[in-house]
C-alpha cells in the first residue's frame, strides 16, 4: 500500500486505490481501516482527500527560496511545514531555464509555486529538484515604519510591524529624503550596529500619516497591495461600452431586486423567486440568482484581466476599498443599479417543498433590477414595517423570496453545516476616519436568505462544470487533520464531552458538541477551540469539497466584481454552457488553473491580514488616550509567552506577558489552553473572562499591552503538585495582591525561565 500511494506521487485517494486494486464495494470498509491506521502510526497522512507518504512534498507545492547552494544554486523549502511531525523541512534545489525572463526567477526570500520531484541521489541534504512555475510574492527588502524629525536634522524611524516594537532605527542627516514628521516612509538599513541603534535611509516617502484614511495606507504597503491602476487598465475601463441584447435573453421583465449591506457601492448580485406552476413540484419555489457579468467586460490577456489576477481579490477596509477591478467597471457597468439595463449571468434553480435543488440552468440575460434594498429594510417590511420601496415589493417579490428561503432552510438543516456563533464587529468612523464606536450588526433572516441563496447557485455552478467536464478553481474546505482532532478529543474531555475516537468528526458531530455547551459558560472557550481544529478555505483546481459547509463540489460564483475566482468560473460557465465567445479559453487546463488558485489563495490570505492589521491601528488609535483605563474581556489565546486578550467593549486584541501575571511561575498546558501557576494552581484558560487595564498603546502597530486585574482560577489536580492534571474541575483561585513583584534570587522560580 504505501509503495503504491508512492509510486503515484500522493494523488490517490480511497476511490483510486479501490479502482486500481480491484476491490469491490464490500471490500471497502477493510481498506479505510488500513489507511486509518496507517494514519495513525504516522507513516502516510491525508492532503484534499489524496494519500500521500508522511514527509513527502506534493507534485506542486508553494515554497520560499531561503539561500543558494556551494554552486550558487537557489534552495527553497515548502512554505507550510509541520516540522513537530514530520521531521526537519526537505529542501528544494531549484533548476532555472537558460530562456527565463527575470521576472521567472526568484530571488532569496521571494515565494514561488514549484514543481517539485524527488531526487534520485540526494546531494548536501537536498531531497528535491524543482522548478518555478510562478512567483508569487516577491521579498520586501525595505522597513517601513514612521518617520520622527530629531533636532539635528536627522530623524528616527518607528517601526509599523508588531514584532519590531522597540527597535527604533536612526536617520542620519542627509538620509531623510526629505521627509517631513508623521510621514510613512521605507528606509533601507544601512548598518546593524552591535551595540547603538541601527542606521537606516530613507528610500521613499508612502503619504503622511496625518492626512485622512492615513492608518489602511500603512497595511497597503506593508502588504504590498497593489492599489493604483496603470494608464492601460484605466484606458480599457473608460472604452468599455455598455452591454445590449446581442446573444442574450431578454430578462428586463424580471423583478429582480439586490439586498446589501445599507454602505454597499457595488451591486454585484441580485435574487427572484416565485412558486413553481409545476403539478409535479407541489410547494416547490424556481429560484432566479442573476449576478453581474463581468466577462463581458474583462476579457482573458487583457490589462485589466492582468490587474484583476494580481490583484486577487478587493480588499476592504473601514476607511477604504482597495478594488480588484476599476470604478467604471465595478461601480458602473456591472453594478445592478435599479432601472437600469445590466449584463447578467443567472443561476435558474427549482427546489421542492423540502429545499432541495432539484433541477438548475445557467442564462446570459439582460436584466433590470427594480428596487436597491439594504438588509435592515428588507427584514423590516417582512416583520410589518414596510417603508414606501418595500411596500409595493411585498406580495409579488419579498414574501415569495421569504418563503423559499424557508424551503432552503429546511435543506440547510437537515444538511448541518458547521455551525460556529462567531459574532462580527463593525467599526463605524467619525468623518474625520477615526472611530466612532464598535457595533456588532445583528444577524437577520434577510442575511441568511441572501447567504443561502448564494451558496445555491455557487453549487449549481460547480455541478455545471463538472458535469461538462470544464476545469474550473474551487472553493475548498478540507476536514481537520489528524492532529488537531486528537488534540480537540483531549481538550473536549477535559470538560466531561467525549466524542468518537475512530474517524474524523463529520460537521453535524462538531454542532451537537456546540448546541451541548450553548448558554454554558464556557460556550465561548468551545466555539473558539472548535473554530482552530479547522483547516483554511482556499482555492484549488482538483476538488476535495468544503467540510464547514458539508458539500460535496462548491465554487464561487457569486461575486466576480470583488473575486477573480468567480470571474474564472464565469468564463468557464460560458464555456461549457455556450453562451458567448468570452468564455474559458480551450487551452486553460487544470494545469494553468492550478497556478491561478495559489496566487489568489494567497492574494486572500494577504488582504485578510491587511485587514485585520488595520482593524488593530485603528483601534488602538481609539485607546491611546485611555492608558490606566480597565476593561472586561475574555482570554482569546494562551502562549508560553503569555495571554491573548479580546476586550468586550471593542473586540480589540491585546498582550499579557506572562512576566506580569504574578509571583508563580506560569506553566503552559497545551491540553488545558490554559497558563497554569506551578506553586498556586492559579490559571487563565482560553474563553476565560478576566479584567485588564490598559499599560501601553501603540497606534502605527496597532499593539496592546493589558496588565491583569481579576484572579485567575484554580485547576484543582490529583495527586498533588507535579502530579499529571487529569480532571477538568476549576474553583475560583483567591484574588491575589496587587503588588506584583519578582521573585528574589535563590527562590524556586528564580532561575526558570519563562516559557
Amino acid at each position: 500500500m504505501l509503495a503504491f500511494v508512492e509510486q503515484n506521487g500522493g494523488n490517490v485517494g480511497t476511490r483510486e486505490i479501490a479502482r486500481a486494486w480491484g476491490l469491490k464495494n464490500a471490500d471497502r470498509a477493510a481498506l479505510k481501516t488500513i489507511l486509518r491506521e496507517l494514519a495513525n502510526e504516522g507513516r502516510i497522512e491525508k492532503y484534499r482527500k489524496k494519500m500521500r507518504r508522511t514527509g513527502v512534498l506534493p507534485p506542486v507545492v508553494l515554497a520560499e527560496v531561503t539561500g543558494r547552494d556551494a554552486d550558487g544554486e537557489l534552495i527553497a523549502v515548502p512554505a507550510e511545514w509541520d516540522e513537530e511531525e514530520n521531521g526537519p523541512a526537505p529542501k528544494i534545489r531549484l533548476h532555472v531555464p537558460r530562456r527565463a525572463r527575470p521576472a521567472e526567477i526568484p530571488g532569496i526570500g521571494d515565494r514561488a509555486l514549484v514543481r517539485t520531484e524527488e531526487s534520485t541521489d540526494e546531494d548536501d541534504g537536498v531531497r528535491y529538484s524543482g522548478r518555478a512555475i510562478k512567483v508569487l510574492d516577491r521579498t520586501k527588502h525595505r522597513t517601513l515604519g514612521v518617520f520622527r524629525v530629531l533636532p539635528d536634522g536627522g530623524g528616527r524611524l518607528v517601526p509599523v510591524d508588531k514584532r519590531s516594537l522597540g527597535r527604533e532605527l536612526t536617520i542620519r542627516p542627509g538620509d531623510t529624503f526629505d521627509a517631513r514628521e508623521g510621514d510613512l516612509v521605507a528606509v533601507d538599513v544601512q548598518k546593524h550596529g552591535r551595540f547603538g541603534t541601527t542606521v537606516a535611509k530613507v528610500k521613499e516617502r508612502l503619504g503622511s500619516l496625518a492626512s485622512e484614511r492615513a492608518v489602511s495606507l500603512i497595511a497597503i504597503h506593508a502588504h504590498g497591495i497593489p492599489h493604483e491602476f496603470g494608464k492601460s487598465v484605466l484606458a480599457e475601463a473608460e472604452a468599455a461600452r455598455p452591454a445590449t441584447l446581442d446573444h442574450r435573453e431578454d430578462w428586463r421583465e424580471v423583478p429582480f431586486v439586490t439586498i446589501d449591506p445599507i454602505d454597499a457601492k457595488d451591486h454585484d448580485d441580485a435574487v427572484f423567486a416565485r412558486t413553481d406552476s409545476d403539478p409535479d413540484n407541489p410547494g416547490g419555489f424556481v429560484i432566479d440568482v442573476a449576478i453581474a457579468d463581468v466577462a463581458a467586460y474583462v476579457r482573458p490577456g487583457t490589462a485589466m484581466d492582468k490587474e484583476a489576477l494580481a490583484r486577487g481579490n478587493s480588499v476592504y477596509f473601514p476607511d477604504r476599498v482597495v478594488p480588484m477591478l476599476p470604478e467604471r467597471i465595478s461601480n458602473d457597468l456591472c453594478s445592478l443599479r435599479p432601472a437600469e439595463d445590466r449584463p447578467a449571468l443567472v443561476a435558474r434553480m427549482v427546489i421542492g417543498a423540502d429545499g432541495r435543488k432539484r433541477s438548475h440552468a445557467f442564462h446570459r440575460v439582460l436584466m433590470r433590477s427594480i428596487a436597491k434594498l439594504h438588509y435592515g429594510q428588507a427584514q423590516a417590511a417582512i416583520d410589518g414595517h414596510p417603508d414606501d420601496t418595500t411596500g409595493p415589493l411585498l406580495p409579488l417579490v419579498l414574501r415569495p423570496l421569504y418563503d423559499a428561503y424557508a424551503a432552503l432552510k429546511r435543506a440547510r438543516d437537515e444538511r448541518s453545516p458547521l455551525d460556529l456563533e462567531l459574532p462580527e464587529r463593525k467599526i463605524l468612523l467619525k468623518p474625520d476616519f477615526t472611530v466612532d464606536r464598535v457595533v456588532v450588526p445583528p444577524r437577520l433572516d434577510a442575511h441568511r436568505l441572501i447567504e443561502e441563496m448564494m451558496i445555491l447557485a455557487n453549487v449549481a455552478a460547480a455541478e455545471t462544470l463538472e458535469k461538462q467536464k470544464t476545469p474550473l478553481v474551487y472553493r475548498v474546505h478540507d476536514e481537520p487533520s489528524l492532529d488537531k482532532m486528537t488534540a480537540l478529543r483531549e481538550f473536549l474531555a477535559t470538560i466531561d464531552i467525549n466524542v468518537p475516537k475512530a474517524g474524523a468528526l463529520r460537521p453535524a458531530q462538531f454542532n451537537t458538541v456546540l448546541a451541548r455547551v450553548k448558554g454554558r459558560d464556557n460556550e465561548a472557550l468551545v466555539n473558539e477551540v472548535v473554530l482552530r481544529s479547522q483547516a483554511q478555505a482556499e482555492y484549488a483546481a482538483e476538488n476535495y469539497g468544503h467540510f464547514g459547509l458539508n458539500l460535496r463540489r462548491y465554487a464561487h460564483f457569486t461575486s466576480p466584481i470583488r473575486r477573480y475566482a468567480d470571474l474564472i468560473v464565469h468564463r468557464a460557465l460560458i464555456r461549457a454552457c455556450r453562451l458567448g465567445r468570452d468564455g474559458l479559453a480551450e487551452s486553460v487546463d487544470v494545469a494553468a488553473l492550478a497556478e491561478v488558485a495559489a496566487k489568489i489563495s494567497a492574494a486572500e490570505r494577504r488582504a485578510m491580514a491587511a485587514e485585520r492589521e488595520t482593524v488593530d491601528r485603528l483601534i488602538a488609535h481609539h485607546l491611546a488616550d485611555r492608558i490606566g483605563a480597565t476593561f472586561t474581556g475574555r482570554v482569546a489565546g494562551v502562549t508560553r509567552s503569555g495571554l491573548f486578550v479580546k476586550l468586550d467593549e471593542t473586540g480589540a486584541d491585546g498582550f499579557v506577558p506572562a512576566a506580569t501575571l504574578g509571583r508563580d511561575y506560569y506553566r503552559y498546558e497545551e491540553g488545558h489552553h490554559a497558563l497554569v501557576g506551578d506553586a498556586t494552581g492559579e490559571s487563565w484558560r482560553l474563553g476565560d473572562t478576566v479584567t485588564v487595564k490598559l499599560v501601553e498603546a501603540a497606534p502605527v502597530a496597532g499593539a496592546l499591552r493589558f496588565e491583569i486585574t481579576s484572579h485567575g482560577r484554580t485547576l484543582e489536580t490529583r495527586g498533588g503538585r507535579g502530579k499529571k492534571r487529569t480532571g477538568p474541575r476549576e474553583r475560583a483561585a483567591p484574588r491575589r495582591e496587587t503588588t506584583r513583584t519578582k521573585p528574589k534570587r535563590g527562590t524556586a522560580s528564580a532561575g526558570r525561565k519563562k516559557r
